[in-house]
This record gives structure tokens, C-alpha cells and sequence, in this order.
């Protein structure tokens, strides 16, 4: 089994960001969804992103940004990746000229993940999270991983719900590429203290992914 990577999302605050760095992370995402709590501005988003080193990717999440607005986050920002909540389509996330992973809701019933993957040939990965359709991600709402297409033909990351208590379980059921986690390393969840990260869920967080990588040797 390869290894797991781990992405983190949500960061609001330098030093939050800083022990993910430290903590080796593969991805930290900023988010830019007009109706997320977490939402940032582009000078707040420039500064976080300064202080991310190369060897970690630095992922801007959208949703249903107008196009010019997502250029000027891209031109300002300069994320390694786009990841896309929202209704644009294919040729909308391919033509800002960056890797983009694109989310699919797999909070409603009937959600047909594989269908979706189809939607999106550019896709350089998919994010399947527990929220709902028209929802922005960080919810915290989890979905039945055995849901997750085992033959996806591209890399899959599992987000929604996650947390150091079930990663494990979640990918020994769905064995993801990768894991994304929001309001599961946060202090207060999303309804308290959105983006504030606590420090030893963090730490839980990074080890569990690896203790499970390491069992599943």
C-alpha cells in the first residue's frame, strides 16, 4: 500500500500553519468559497502562502468564484493546485492553467461518484467529501466510505468527518491516495472557532494517517 498523503485545510492563523509545516504535511489548502467561514482575503491568503516551503502544496479552494476573482487569487496567491466545490464545469477549472482536484458531494443520495468523475477528463484528482450539493466543504459531515470507486483511474482523496479517532478506519474501508481534514483538527469545529486548528488534534491527526499506512505494511 502506498503512502497516504495528508492534506490540511482551513488555515486562518500563521501559526497553525507553521506546525503543519512542521508536522510534514503533503498539502495545506486556503480557502476562498464566498460562504465559507474560513473564507480568506487575498492579502491574508499571500502572507500564509509565504511561509509554506516547496515541498508542500499549497491548494486554493473555489466555488463558484466569478472567473475573474479566481485569476486574481491565482496571479496573487500562486497556488500549486485549484480545488473547485461548485457548479464550474470541466473547461471552467482547466483554464487557469494549474492542477485542479475537483470535490464531489457525496452528502445527497444517489450520488453516482464514478458518473461524476466522467464530467471532468482535466481533473488531475478527485476530492469526495461528506457535504451535501451546493454546500461548501469543511462541514465535518462524514459519508459511507465504501462508497469510494476502488478503479478510479486517478488519485482520490477522502475529506468530511475525519478525524485522528476513525482516519485509520477510513482508509483501511476506502484506501484513499490521500485524506483532508478541516474542522477535525480545529479547537472548536466549525461552529465555534472556524480555521483556529488545535495543536494536538494536528499532531493525532499526522500520526494516525501514518500508523495506518504503517499497519497496512
Amino acid at each position: 500500500m502506498s503512502r497516504t498523503r495528508i492534506k490540511f485545510c482551513g488555515f486562518t492563523r500563521a501559526a497553525d500553519l507553521a506546525l503543519a509545516v512542521e508536522l510534514g504535511v503533503d498539502y495545506v489548502g486556503l480557502v476562498f468559497a464566498p460562504r465559507s467561514p474560513r473564507r480568506l482575503g487575498v492579502e491574508q491568503a499571500k502572507a500564509l502562502r509565504a511561509a509554506v516551503p516547496a515541498e508542500i502544496g499549497v491548494v486554493a479552494l473555489l466555488m463558484d468564484n466569478p472567473a475573474d476573482e479566481a485569476r486574481t487569487i491565482v496571479e496573487a496567491v500562486e497556488p500549486d493546485i485549484l480545488q473547485f466545490h461548485g457548479r464550474e464545469d470541466d473547461a471552467f477549472c482547466a483554464v487557469f492553467g494549474l492542477p485542479f482536484w475537483k470535490a464531489v458531494a457525496m452528502g445527497g443520495e444517489g450520488v453516482d461518484a464514478a458518473a461524476e468523475f466522467a464530467r471532468f477528463p482535466s481533473a488531475s484528482a478527485f476530492l469526495l467529501d461528506g457535504h451535501g450539493a451546493g454546500e461548501p466543504g469543511g462541514s465535518g459531515r462524514r459519508f459511507d466510505w465504501s462508497r469510494v470507486p476502488q478503479a478510479a483511474g486517478k488519485p482520490v482523496l477522502l475529506a468530511g468527518g475525519l478525524s485522528a479517532d476513525n482516519v485509520g478506519l477510513a482508509i483501511r474501508t476506502a484506501r484513499p491516495w490521500g485524506v483532508d481534514v478541516s474542522s477535525g483538527i480545529e479547537a472548536g469545529g466549525i461552529e465555534s472557532a472556524p480555521g483556529h486548528k488545535d495543536a494536538g488534534k494536528m499532531r493525532r491527526f499526522a500520526d494516525a494517517v501514518r500508523a495506518a499506512d504503517a499497519a497496512a505494511e
